[in-house]
């Protein structure tokens, strides 16, 4: 695995030699040569390695060490690149001679330890990519019977539900071809359950005719493979010979013939399906027509591509906290007689597995080895479950290990897709992440190069969608439009790319790690509030003993940072209370591209003043200790994402936010005013958020901000303050400016007080620059408005719109709103909106729609209105039995329900039953309601995701603090 870390790092050092070569074509045009030689030979070796990859086969030890060789080379590449090219972003300063003069040693020196090292791989004979081929075969001959086995262990244990809803989809009736997909992680039980619904007596009586076949053993001519074995099944009077004659045209008319004489529907069963498979194989189904296929991907849009139209996707849900148990009881003695000791260690095997069928069958074989099994032992197998994991030697870890493996070298060679995985492990296992926060970090830390046409954010926002789409990256909850608002790697996954993070020097945590001298990310998790994280990796005490420790470990290894182009961390990240370990060694980090610590307690103003020396700093976000920031910060040239949001800062100095390459600023901050010959021209892009006051400089700013595309606002000022009208005016250009498409899509957040509710109406009918139309893709209105704004209803392309307590009246909302004929997603949040009447053709593009009021009074929506809905959340806690106003049956597209989790269960119950008069089966979600004390006198409200099954919660108690949903971003999708 060691070889798969070292290729994805190889491939990014490749792309950054590319932008070398381009950047000193003028400078240093003699190490030109030099630096495309390393290029090349870095590229080969990296292909190798992507196919040693391919076949599954492990190392020697001397491929071992010629990997490890080869990591720390690439190591002190990167850190040659970036000591010397400071700022990838712009042009910057010429080098100077000296530099020119060391530099081209460096790389001299560097180019010749590549020729050394490719010269010990020719002596020692080390072939990466063609060597034990025959024993990667054995491992997938094992693996494939393992899979028996494994199925045959996990069949009765939490099958029963599933089993019973497929059964249900399968007992419909149509002359149409019909589809259902089981998508899920590997290992998950996909394969199980299909064959459990495919034994099934009645589903024998159903379908006479049956047929079952493994895509990925026809890999060679995978479509005459799957249809001659379903030939034979479906057709076991055809004789074998003749059936293999056949080509693809001749047995879709040899099915089309013998079905249709039978007049009879059949069962075909595809396991482990891909795209271009399906692609092939859908013409000949959809000719035959009385088909239902079963089929099972790990690939969501596989799933999608499969069961669109008619047809269903079944997504597999973990096994829950008492059905990990039982299965532990059914596979290991020792849990069957309760004690604390066997309760002790059969949660910690629950908590470190999270449900995934296939791990736990994993311990459970390891922990039958053992003569005499204790508590103990359980937890220490947990804690070593990564190592237990990546052993070649250990039999009982095989399946698990292939299909995780597989996981990961079944992304795209020469991607950044496997380092932007490897990257999410630093992260704490089962804590969501913001997609955005990731998003930029990778691009933060360089693992992310735009392509043609495709900015690097794009490039990002792709390989996230990519690595969620095979369900290795999970979406937590999703924000208006849809896409993942928070997200986390798949929990199994995660332990073992952690393991070989670590082993690999990739990423180091603060405690335990031994030997570790030239990591790239630093993660601190000290935890302080009297209990120690579920999920730290090293069990992290709470003591002050141990920050002292941590204090030491980081001095001891960031003590040497210059010495031998060593320890030079690209990143440091904390969790916990770590300020003065990270203050007191942050001058060694010289080269450090992201600070993380908005989840440090303790790192204060007084430790502030070192940041400004981290040159190469591109990602800093800060915690709730920090009130200030000095000036001295504006020489953080590249800094791109400055995150305030959970400090004390109010003001910020123009000179930190006129940072050429600051594009992102989050937090809630007063900008002073300031003399026209110092206003500048600024880079930011987000500005999420700034309070404008009647001392405010903002709204004079904010014509000059020309990037500017997202931007949220709260108004304190009165409608007579020169303020008012100048923001206003502000708002306006900004909105007219989204007619440049090379910027981007626009947003606009307002947060409105009492005095300021006639804001977007000044100046409507006064002015041509108000009345001309503006361009927004997402607007967010919260606070009184006197009528409809007339700004909103001449907005172009508007598709997100989010309208919070303006108490408005139906007489001037739905005219208001049927002027948007595109809107795509609504969140109307009111006391109540009983008068509120959806007819048909009123908003013809929705297809989400979140209703909040704390009254369960809610809009009528008429028979034919709202025909793309997707996406429809009901959220009052005081709703009883089923809207009468709305009907479910109505909604032809409707994916999923949403109910406040405070409705009783008559009226969950309800609602699950009329989702399943539905064709399309609609979950129904539950969301928590958390109200938060505000500084108006209305609170902010909150929801939450939450277990529909608290028997799914891996933890003591249910943590839902890191899944909170802003009314303004309420989640639209709870991932079962």
């Amino acid at each position: 695995m060691e070889a798969a870390v070292v290729s994805a790092l190889m491939t990014n050092i490749v792309a950054k030699l590319l932008v070398v070569l381009d950047k000193i074509s003028e400078q240093l045009s003699g190490l030109a040569g030099d630096i495309k030689h390393m290029q090349s030979e870095l590229s080969m070796i990296a292909g190798d390695m992507e196919d040693h990859l391919s076949q599954k086969a492990q190392p020697s030890d001397v491929q071992d060490a010629f990997i490890t060789r080869m990591r720390d080379l690439a190591f002190d590449i990167e850190d040659c690149l970036d000591q010397f090219l400071p700022c990838g972003a712009c042009d910057g300063e010429p080098m100077s001679i000296g530099d020119q003069v060391d530099f081209s040693k460096e790389i001299q020196k560097l180019k010749k330890q590549l020729e050394d090292a490719h010269q010990q791989k020719t002596n020692y004979g080390v072939k990466i990519g063609s060597q034990q081929q025959a024993a990667a075969g054995q491992l997938l001959f094992l693996a494939d019977d393992d899979a028996s086995a494994f199925e045959d262990h996990h069949h009765h244990v939490g099958i029963e539900k599933p089993k019973q809803e497929l059964l249900e989809l399968l007992d419909g009736e149509s002359e149409k071809m019909i589809v259902i997909s089981i998508v899920g992680f590997g290992g998950s039980g996909k394969t199980a359950l299909a064959k459990a619904v495919y034994h099934c007596p009645q589903v024998r009586r159903k379908f006479l005719h049956r047929a079952w076949a493994v895509a990925s053993k026809h890999k060679d001519d995978a479509k005459q493979g799957i249809l001659r074995a379903i030939v034979q099944q479906l057709l076991p009077s055809v004789a074998p010979d003749e059936i293999r004659t056949k080509q693809a045209a001749q047995l879709q008319e040899l099915l089309r013939e013998r079905l249709g004489i039978a007049r009879t529907r059949c069962l075909i069963v595809i396991d482990d399906i891909e795209k271009l498979l399906w692609e092939a194989l859908k013409p000949i189904f959809c000719a035959v027509k009385s088909i239902t296929l079963l089929v099972t991907t790990n690939v969501q849009s596989v799933a999608n591509a499969c069961s669109s139209g008619d047809g269903y996707v079944y997504n597999m849900r973990n096994l829950g906290k008492e059905e990990s148990k039982t299965l532990l009881k059914n596979k290991v003695s020792f849990f069957r007689a309760s004690s604390p000791d066997s309760e002790d260690g059969s949660d910690a095997i629950v908590r470190k597995c999270l449900g995934h069928p296939l791990a736990l069958v994993s311990v459970a074989n390891h922990l039958l080895d053992e003569k005499e099994l204790t508590g103990q032992f359980c937890q220490d197998t947990c804690r070593r479950l990564g190592i237990h994991m990546d052993e070649n030697k250990n039999d009982n870890f095989t399946k698990l290990r292939q299909v995780l493996m597989t996981n990961y070298s079944s992304l795209p060679a020469g991607s950044s897709l496997k380092t932007c995985l490897l990257y999410t492990s630093l992260f704490p296992d089962g804590r969501p992440v913001s997609r955005k926060t990731l998003t930029r970090r990778w691009l933060a830390e360089g693992y992310i190069e735009g392509r043609l046409q495709h900015s690097d954010l794009e490039v990002a926002e792709e390989n996230l969608k990519k690595l969620t789409d095979r369900n290795i990256i999970l979406p937590v909850d999703s924000s208006n439009n849809g896409k993942a608002k928070t997200c986390k790697p798949h929990g199994i996954m995660h332990h073992f790319m952690l393991h070989r993070s670590m082993s690999s020097n990739f990423i180091a945590k603060s405690f335990g790690a031994k030997n570790q001298s030239n990591y790239r990310h630093l993660v601190i998790e000290n935890h302080t509030n009297g209990t120690a994280s579920s999920n730290d990796h090293h069990g992290a005490s709470s003591s002050h003993g141990h920050l002292n420790k941590i204090c030491t470990h980081v001095k001891k290894n960031l003590d040497n940072t210059g010495s031998a182009n060593k320890m030079r961390p690209r990143s440091i990240t904390v969790f916990g209370s770590a300020g003065e370990a990270v203050h007191s060694n942050l001058t060694g980090c010289k080269l450090l591209r992201v600070l993380d610590l908005k989840d440090c307690n303790d790192f204060g103003d007084a430790h502030v003043d070192n940041i400004y020396k981290l040159l190469h700093l591109k990602y800093l976000t800060l915690g709730s200790s920090v009130s200030n920031l000095p000036v001295k910060m504006k020489k953080l040239h590249c800094l791109e994402t400055l995150d305030l949001r959970k400090t004390k800062i109010e003001t910020l100095p123009l000179e930190i936010i006129s940072l050429p390459h600051l594009a992102h600023l989050f937090g809630k901050i007063k900008l002073k005013r300031v003399s026209a010959k110092n206003r500048k021209n600024f880079n930011l892009q987000t500005l999420a958020g700034v309070v404008v006051d009647s001392n405010s400089g903002f709204p004079e700013l904010m014509v000059h901000m020309k990037k500017l595309t997202k931007v949220k606002i709260w108004c304190e000022i009165t409608s007579t303050d020169s303020n008012h009208a100048m923001l206003s005016e502000a708002i306006h250009k900004f909105a007219q400016a989204g007619t440049d498409i090379s910027v981007g899509p626009r947003s606009l957040s307002l947060h409105l007080n009492n005095s300021s509710k006639d804001l977007l109406h000044q100046g409507d009918s006064s002015n041509a620059t108000s009345s001309t139309p503006g361009y927004l893709s997402s607007l967010k209105l919260q606070g009184g408005l006197s009528q409809f704004p007339q700004f909103v209803m001449s907005l172009r392309g508007l598709k997100e719109l989010c309208l919070t307590y303006t108490n408005m009246t139906v007489a001037d909302l739905l005219p208001g709103l049927r002027k948007l004929p595109r809107l795509v997603c609504l969140k109307l949040v009111e006391v109540g909106l009983a008068d509120l009447d959806i007819k048909d053709k009123d908003l013809p593009s929705l297809q989400r729609l979140c209703i909040v009021v704390e009254n369960p009074k809610f809009p009528t929506i008429k028979d034919g209105a709202l025909p793309r809905l997707v996406s429809l959340q009901l959220l009052c806690e005081h709703l009883v039995g089923l809207c009468g106003v709305i009907k479910v049956e109505g909604f032809e597209a409707l994916q999923e329900i949403a109910l406040d989790s405070m409705v009783n269960q008559p009226t969950i119950q309800l609602w699950e039953n009329e989702a399943k008069k539905h064709p399309k089966r609609p979950r129904v979600c539950l969301l928590k309601r958390v109200v938060v004390p505000a500084e108006t006198s209305r609170p902010s409200v909150k929801y939450v995701a939450l277990c529909q099954d608290d028997s799914n919660c891996y933890t003591d108690t249910c943590t839902i603090d890191h899944m909170e949903i802003d009314l303004e971003d309420p989640t639209l999708q709870h991932n079962s």
